[in-house]
């Protein structure tokens, strides 16, 4: 049952679409490389399309009816985008579900330093990484700085031209001999993540003069004080933009496609729907999948259940058992990156079950690890629904599971969500070279999930 290449199959209108929403990718990315950048975009473009703030109708206690568009915001680290239908919602919702966190290195509380005439941020890994990959890169700084009176300082540096950048040194490898005898997880330790900010003294100063310098330059131009990093989230990233890839430009290099490249494609699909959908349409945005799902931005908290409990209380009136009803009536795409064959890697795949760049989204029975562990295993009832949806829509779509058994594994929110009773899938886009610091998608998947998830909030249920 092998799939074709989805690009043999489109005219040059097609295209033409295809390398417009390649475009808008591509800044969407360039504009969002943390989570908070993710949810300020989805309400700008939102807004723009006539989507209304949840919380201001529910001050004014205003009604909710079919085909009015709304949004929620959770601690400007996770997003919820709803479409209302036709149906009560005790029917149950079409949920096109991703996460907007990515892996990185965090600034740690305390994290500037001195040593040996260098100025340096300490770090703390976020996510699933090879730390090798994160050295001799120009990286990035990106977050916010809560000060004690209340304001919000944003950061973002070394993504201008005109800005410096930052970066994790390594060892030259005329003196690595015993560096290179180590295993690959070993070659670069956690706290050997340190990046180097600063290399001229402070004039006037005798102790940690370049650290004193560092600090003048952040109090000059954005007013905070070393106590302040005690109060941030300063995220390091790679810096630069998003790139074609390939000399055919059928590809896009860039920080971030997991899981962003799923969560851009279920945006552009919800706000492709022109009519009021028989079932309320949504579009959910977790934040920290790549640590568990945990906190009270992650898939594990209550902030979806209560926007639902919400939505309730302004079509009728709020019952926890028709609520519970409505969850558990509830279809869902968990939206999650595939990990895409790659030939150079051959034998960590299974080639009949493995996702391949190309030939069009992709849907996950299972993830898990070794015996499934840890998965939310689809019932056949679902998948076959969903492969009567894709093929009515001349949807492009593959199956595919994480590897071979045994190799290693992974997890997304399907898992979680499927704890309401809802049927739920994993469904994405294949990546080539996932969780490191620069992946790379296709375009044609891309396309495709677009379709695909437009489809299924259209016609699942």
């Amino acid at each position: 049952m092998e799939r074709k290449n989805a690009w043999k199959s489109y005219n040059e209108e097609e295209r033409t679409s295809l390398f417009g929403l390649g475009e808008r990718y591509r800044e969407f990315l360039n504009n969002g490389k943390t989570e908070r950048e993710c949810v300020k975009q989805g309400v700008e473009m939102a807004k723009a399309r006539g989507y209304r703030d949840l919380a201001d109708l529910i001050a004014a206690k205003e009604a909710v009816k079919p085909g009015d568009k709304l949004y929620s915001v959770c601690m400007d680290k996770a997003i919820m985008l709803f479409v209302m239908g036709e149906e009560p919602l005790e029917k149950g919702l079409n949920i096109v579900g991703a996460h907007i966190d990515s892996p990185r290195m965090d600034l740690k509380q305390n994290p500037l330093y001195e040593d040996s005439d260098l100025a340096y941020l300490d770090t703390h890994y976020y996510g699933g990484i090879k730390k090798y990959q994160w050295v001799t890169l120009p990286l990035a700084l990106h977050g916010v700085v809560a000060k004690k009176d209340g304001s919000l300082v944003q950061i973002v540096i070394g993504e201008d031209e005109n800005d410096p950048v930052v970066g994790v040194s390594d060892l030259l490898i005329h003196l690595s001999g015993d560096q290179m005898q180590k295993k690959a997880a070993e070659v670069i330790s956690g706290e050997d993540l340190d990046l180097i900010v600063g290399g001229a003294p402070l004039e006037g100063e005798d102790k940690d003069a370049v650290k004193a310098g560092v600090l003048k330059l952040l109090r000059d131009k954005y007013g905070i004080e070393e106590e302040d990093f005690l109060s941030a989230e300063i995220e390091v990233v790679p810096a630069g933009r998003a790139r074609d890839f390939g000399l055919d430009r059928s590809m896009i290099l860039g920080y971030g496609h997991d899981d962003r490249v799923c969560a851009f494609a279920a945006m552009e699909a919800l706000f492709s729907l022109k009519e009021t959908p028989k079932y309320t349409c949504c579009c959910l945005f977790a934040d920290k999948e790549e640590i568990g799902s945990v906190g009270a931005t992650g898939m594990r908290a209550h902030y979806f259940e209560n926007a639902v409990a919400e939505l309730m209380g302004l079509t009728g009136g709020y019952d926890g058992l028709v609520l519970r009803r409505a969850l558990a009536n509830s279809r869902m795409l968990s939206c999650d990156v595939s990990a895409g064959f790659d030939p150079s890697y051959a034998g960590a795949f299974e080639k009949k079950n493995a996702a391949f760049l190309g030939r069009g989204v992709c849907f996950n029975k299972f993830t898990g690890s070794r015996g499934k562990s840890g998965s939310n295993d689809a019932n056949a009832e679902f998948i076959g629904q969903l492969r009567r949806i894709m093929d009515d829509a001349n949807v492009a779509f593959q199956t595919a599971e994480l590897g071979k058994v045994d190799v290693g594994g992974g997890g997304t929110i399907a898992y979680i969500c499927a704890l309401y009773g809802m049927n739920v899938i994993d469904s994405g886009v294949a990546v080539l070279s996932m969780h490191a610091p620069w992946e790379i998608i296709n375009k044609a998947d891309l396309y495709e999930a677009v379709k695909a998830y437009a489809a299924f909030m259209k016609k699942a249920g």
